[in-house]
Order: structure tokens, then sequence, then C-alpha cells
């Protein structure tokens, strides 16, 4: 027992040597803490040791020895130039210090240990607001189930901000959104995808629209009067339908910004909208309009969820994507 205490107190003194020596040189070199001199596994003994207060029951919980504990607390002590548990007619008891740390290095290793192993707090704990980027058109469609199923699961979720989908990609990018949805033909670098479903178009017109008195052609559909969402993106992310030469249309579409906008105008004029059967059904759930199938069935309208690699690994945003996902191909028809 002697030599182990002698030992200790070595132990500390040169523990203490060192730091002083870090310290000396910290002064020199403007840094405030050699993070470099201080071992972690002092601070794991230490936690166990302020929980336990008796060195060889903190040691079993770490599994150490009673010696090794000995010698870590004389280098902690040597650390924090303090003694921080003291022997009392009850075991040891922690100094003033010691108190501090008992109420401060939990959480601080806790973090630690969430970093090191890529734990966060997720689901139902999810403290902070996710946003989104999405179409105007493609809100209608998605909103309305995604919204609930997220609120849900994650009572906590601060916001869902549904952003205009311009420069969608550099807001990936830059951490401004956390996720996409809509329609993206081309697979860009650095970003990934994971396809949603697959809608088909369908056109609305209005209930006593001429064009549904006669034969639903392609000739006769070529002659009407076209209302298009535009999109002014760079990053061609999000049109709704820009091929509209393949349906041999005879006059440039009129363009709208807004989905809602060109369907109450449609409602009330003779012009024809063409958009995913999702939106056209929301659509026609608020307004006079009736959903009708195009004589020719243009490409399929595939949507996608889309984020940046940047966030791929992130424990947080996998949950976030599975549940978007989830949401969205729960209600695929």
């Amino acid at each position: 027992m002697k030599r182990y205490v002698e030992k200790e107190v070595t132990d500390q003194l040169a523990y203490r040597r060192k730091m002083l020596q870090d310290w000396r040189g910290e002064r020199l070199t403007g840094h405030q803490i050699n993070l470099a001199s201080i071992d972690l596994n002092l601070l794991v003994a230490l936690e166990a040791l302020l929980e336990y207060r008796n060195v060889t029951h903190a040691g079993q919980h770490i599994g150490r020895s009673q010696p090794a504990m000995s010698r870590a607390l004389g280098r902690l002590r040597g650390m924090f130039n303090d003694d921080l548990l003291v022997r009392s007619s009850t075991g040891l008891i922690p100094t003033p210090q010691g108190e501090h740390l008992a109420q401060r290095l939990p959480s601080a290793l806790r973090t630690i240990r969430e970093m090191v192993t890529s734990r966060s707090v997720i689901s139902k704990e999810w403290g902070r607001g996710a946003t989104l980027a999405i179409p105007d058109h493609q809100a209608l469609a998605v909103l309305p189930r995604l919204l609930p199923w997220l609120r849900e699961r994650a009572p906590h979720l601060d916001t869902l901000a549904c952003l205009p989908f311009d420069r969608a990609m550099r807001g990936l990018e830059q951490g401004d959104i956390d996720l996409a949805v809509g329609h993206i033909d081309v697979q860009l670098p650095g970003y990934f995808r994971r396809s949603l479903y697959t809608d088909r178009f369908a056109c609305l017109l209005r209930h006593d629209h001429p064009a549904l008195a006669q034969e639903w052609t392609i000739d006769n559909f070529a002659t009407l009067r076209h209302a298009a969402i535009s999109t002014d993106s760079p990053d061609h992310f999000g049109p709704i339908y820009d091929h509209l030469p393949n349906l041999r249309e005879d006059r440039s579409p009129i363009l709208f910004s807004s989905v809602l906008t060109a369907a109450v105008v449609a409602s009330g004029t003779d012009l024809v909208l063409l958009v995913p059967r999702r939106v056209a059904t929301q659509v026609s759930a608020m307004l006079p309009l009736r959903v009708v199938d195009p004589p020719l069935e243009p490409a399929p309208y595939k949507v996608m969820l889309i984020w940046h690699e940047r966030c791929h690994h992130d424990p947080q945003h996998k949950w976030l994507r599975k549940e978007v996902a989830a949401a969205l191909e729960t209600g695929a028809d």
C-alpha cells in the first residue's frame, strides 16, 4: 500500500510539472489550452470516480484495476490542480471543483460519445426546423399528406418551410435546404436522388369547354390554347412538362408562374392545363374543372427526393429522408 501511495504522489507531481510546462508553452504560443496533453481516458475515469466515489467500484465500472484508477486519480489531480475527491468517514467526497465537474462532465462526454458513434437525437426528439424545396404544383399534391405524417412522427419538428424551387440545388449544397421534392432529368455530381413515385399526366379544362363536345383527338387538342407553368430555374428542377410540341400544339402556351393561377384562369376561359394527375385531382376538388386524359400520353412524370452528399450520412437527415419517402410512397397510386 505504501508503494501505491508513493507512486500516486510521484505520478501526481510529475503530471503537475508536465501541465505547468504545457501552460508555460501555451503562454508563449498564445493558446488557452493544449488539448493534445489531455488524455480522454482520464475524463472517463473521472466520470466513474465522481459517480461511484469509490476507487474500486469505479474501476470495475470501466474495466480498470484499483491501482490503475488510483494512478488516474493522481493524474487528474495534477491536471485540474485540485484534489477533486478526498477521504471522509463515509468514503470519498468531492471538493467544490469536483462537484462542479460532476455536473458538467457527463453531458460533455455524452456529446463526445454521440459524435464518435454518429448517434444523434432523432425521430420524435427532432428539435430543429427542416426546410423543403418543392415546386408550386407539387406542393399541392405532396403537402396535404406529408405534413400530418411528420407531425405524428416528429411532434417537435419546428417548421417545414417549403421554399420556391428556384436555385434548389445551390440551397442543398450550402445547407439552406434539407431536401428537395420534384422532377429533375439529370443526375448532378454531388447529389443523390431517390424515386418517390411516377405520375401520369391529365388535362384540366372547364366543365362546359367546347372541346368536350368534339372528338378528343390529337389534331383537335393541338388547336386548343394551352396554359403552362413556367420555370426559370437554372437547375432545370421542377418543370411540369416542357415538351408540348410533342403533342403537336399549334400555338405557344400562355405561361403562368403558379399552377393555381393557371387553373383559376382555365376555369373561366377556354385554356387547357396539362399537369400531373395528382395535381389535377387536388385542383379539381377546389375549382370547377374537369380532369381528362390527354389524347397522347406524354412521358411519365417522375417525382424524386433529392439531397446533397454533405448530408448523406447524417443520422437525422437519414431519418428525415426515410419519413418523407414513406409518406409519399405510401400515398402513391
